[in-house]
């Protein structure tokens, strides 16, 4: 990447021209000083690291893909797009990628255009080393990393031999997993995009990632960082919403299968449980920790046909405010604004129909736990947090 991005800066200083360098999948690879025309197009893929799918098909319409010799592509003001000039970087095989330059403010000069042209082959060669040096290494950290969350010892010492994470640091692993369920392949894409872009803002912490079919781990050396970074990170590049679970931090990279499996534990809880919030923790799981691990059959029999009825759901909601303060009417009037009167009716109905006495300690134990439960189940969905 140092050879790119001198090459890219030198170029763009002798041309006095800012430019843009993508790979041949059209994601940002090197960029210059951003110092001339500028327009939405060109500031969106610099934030996101990948030009937009419209204004992709816009310039491949315009035959930036096929064109062996740099050419120019009219403006398009409806997607906030300049005229540009495209210099193919091409290697024997095929193209390797662009080198785009905005062809405004002024236009490029024909004389520029063969300068810039002169450069490609340079490019090329620095481009093709680059992805096959990156195509290599990211391979070795997939197998690393994902031998490593399943627990392989010798895996740590591999990442640590080839200096992708330091010796004597602890690890905290984070987990997000879309809401949407199994993510498919732009799912997945943008997964990795989003975690690519945060691993750069995290160099210190010497962050490593996995993307697997339903979820995606980030691990960090030191202290844990926040998860709503990775939560803003990645709902920048998301169309779905997301959680974030966070194991506890381990003292050592070999360790990390522990974390990993907490952080999977608190963000599957979090996609079940919306109260506890978009990123979770898995010390702040409560009473989750436990009856996640339970089968949902295992339930106080007499409230298992109030689920799912809707004509229940007010005592359902009010039998389990009044338990979760600890059985107090007066707290429980308060939260839910209901009077004393109406509380005490909605209990009795309760009694009536769960067959059961909430005198009995026993019960309201049974009871609480069954309702925390239906939740995890997705059979209890309160109005406040459906």
């Amino acid at each position: 990447m140092a050879d790119l991005q001198r090459i890219v800066d030198e170029l763009a200083a002798r041309l006095d021209h800012p430019l843009l360098l993508e790979d041949r999948m059209q994601r940002v690879v090197a960029y210059s000083e951003q110092n001339g025309a500028m327009d939405d197009a060109r500031r969106d893929s610099i934030l996101r690291r990948h030009t937009a799918p419209e204004v992709r098909q816009w310039l491949r319409a315009a035959g930036a893909h096929d064109s062996p010799v740099p050419l120019r592509t009219p403006g398009a003001p409806h997607l906030g797009l300049l005229p540009r000039v495209c210099v193919p970087v091409r290697h024997e095989e095929g193209p390797l990628g662009f080198l785009w330059f905005i062809d405004a403010g002024p236009a490029m000069s024909a004389a520029q255009v063969d300068e810039a042209a002169a450069a490609a082959p340079a490019l090329a060669l620095a481009l093709l080393h680059e992805s096959l040096a990156s195509g290599l290494a990211s391979h070795r950290e997939l197998e690393a990393v994902t031998g490593l969350l399943l627990g392989e010892r010798d895996a740590a010492r591999r990442l640590i031999e080839a200096g992708a994470f330091p010796q004597a640091r602890a690890v905290t692993v984070l987990v997000a997993k879309p809401l949407s369920g199994e993510a498919d392949e732009a799912l997945r894409l943008a997964l990795e995009q989003g975690l690519l872009a945060l691993r750069r803002r995290l160099s210190g912490h010497h962050p490593l990632h996995l993307v697997r079919y339903d979820h995606a781990a980030l691990l960090v050396a030191g202290p844990p960082v926040s998860p709503d970074d990775l939560h803003a990170a990645l709902s920048v590049s998301l169309a779905v919403p997301v959680v974030v679970g966070v194991g506890r931090p381990r003292p050592a990279l070999a360790e990390a299968a522990g974390s990993y499996a907490e952080a999977r534990h608190a963000a599957e809880v979090a996609a079940r449980v919306p109260e506890l919030g978009r990123s979770v923790p898995w010390e702040r799981l409560g009473v989750y920790r436990m009856l996640s691990r339970w089968p949902d059959h295992e339930m106080h029999p007499g409230l298992a046909p109030l689920l799912g009825q809707e004509q229940h759901l007010p005592l359902l909601e009010t039998l389990e405010t009044y338990l979760d303060l600890a059985g107090s009417a007066v707290a429980t009037s308060r939260v839910l604004r209901l009077h004393r009167t109406s509380l005490y009716y909605r209990l009795q109905r309760v009694e009536e129909l769960a067959r059961t006495d909430l005198k009995d300690g026993g019960e309201r134990l049974a009871l609480h736990l069954s309702l925390k439960l239906a939740r995890l189940a997705g059979s209890y969905k309160p109005r406040s947090t459906s």
